[in-house]
């Protein structure tokens, strides 16, 4: 109607009532699928400026710089060359980011400096290994393997969204419990009760970016459907059409639900990765829907299997098909009927 209705005389507002000579449209069932599409569709069509037109706002990451001789973590907007470092996220915003990994870090004796190290006993290091809070490589306070395994257990943190570290400091405790070491003990517990809330404060979403891995379920344009998306490596996907009405097939036995969901799936493989710089606008694209407080559709995100929770997808298309509040937002309750 901006465009198109009849325009009141003397109006300076663009109109293209006698320019256009046809249109061409896609029926989209949410918001997300619309965005999706409007971003694949000025990609192909702008390709120079395409980013100016969708306006992308880059996802906050961590960064693990593996390529330096003295790992070290930052955090970026900006993904480089992939292999030659490791991502997690995405966060919400920088400054989640940059507080996340400064409390993470408190854990560990990784250093924090931004220096390319050239290792002198005569270095006076800085407050950090003063503190007893960094290795020291600057001034050769440790050897390059025990800075390794070091920067390997930051790595294993950040890869199992804290669970190494729990596991670790849990064990410690216990050895130290059954030593009758209770000061020892008692420490370790209060560390492990430091560590608690800022592992539980993570964002589901937060993933090594190459095991970020999981399904969107939206709403569909298409009666009795939904629209899957899957995500492979941070890469979004699709739509996928599902119906939720499955055909019997006479003297046959009827495939679950879960059993249909993998199949329309395996019929969709994800395509290569592509660049890096794909992968940051799917990611940007991915973060606007995940972090906004209107959010509508489902995510689940694989397991560390690497295979999709199946049971709980099947319930969240029946949310999703109704209209219903996701799963994050219900109270506890028992398991949700099938679809019929």
């Amino acid at each position: 109607m901006r465009l198109l209705g009849v325009s009141e005389e003397r109006s300076r507002k663009l109109t293209l009532r006698h320019r256009v000579r046809w249109i061409e449209f896609t029926p989209t069932g949410s918001d997300f699928e619309s965005g999706f599409l409007l971003y694949e569709t000025l990609r192909r069509t702008f390709p120079q400026d395409y980013g100016n037109r969708m306006r992308l706002r880059f996802a906050p990451l961590v960064k693990m710089h593996l390529d330096n001789p003295y790992p070290r973590a930052s955090i970026t907007s900006r993904i480089g060359r992939l292999g030659k470092s490791e991502y997690y996220g995405p966060f919400p915003s920088r400054a989640t980011a940059e507080k996340f990994a400064n409390d993470a870090l408190d854990f560990f004796k990784m250093r924090r400096c931004v220096d390319d190290l050239n290792p002198d006993p005569g270095f006076p290091g800085c407050i950090y290994s003063e503190m007893k809070m960094c290795l020291a490589p600057c001034f050769q306070g440790c050897t390059d393997e025990e800075y390794r395994a070091e920067v390997e257990r930051v790595e294993a943190f950040f890869h199992t969204r804290g669970d190494s570290l729990v596991r670790e400091i849990s064990s410690q405790r216990e050895q130290a419990s059954a030593e009758l070491r209770f000061e020892d003990a008692a420490a370790l517990h209060a560390r492990l009760e430091k560590l608690k809330p800022l592992v539980a404060q993570l964002p589901e979403i937060v993933h090594r970016l190459d095991g970020l891995n999981g399904l969107i379920i939206q709403r569909s344009v298409e009666p009795d459907s939904v629209a899957l998306f899957p995500i492979d490596r941070g890469v979004i996907s699709g739509p996928i059409q599902f119906s939720i009405r499955q055909e019997i097939v006479p003297g046959g036995k009827t495939p679950s639900m879960e059993a249909r969901i993998a199949h329309q799936l395996e019929l969709h493989p994800p395509g290569p990765l592509g660049s890096a710089l794909a992968l940051m606008e799917h990611l940007a694209i991915l973060k606007h829907w995940y972090f906004r407080s209107s959010r509508t559709g489902e995510i689940f995100f694989a397991e560390a299997s690497k295979d999709l929770p199946l049971r709980r997808i099947v319930r969240g298309v029946a949310r999703v098909y109704r209209g219903e509040r996701a799963e994050s937002q219900m109270p506890a309750a028992g398991p949700a009927p099938l679809i019929e």
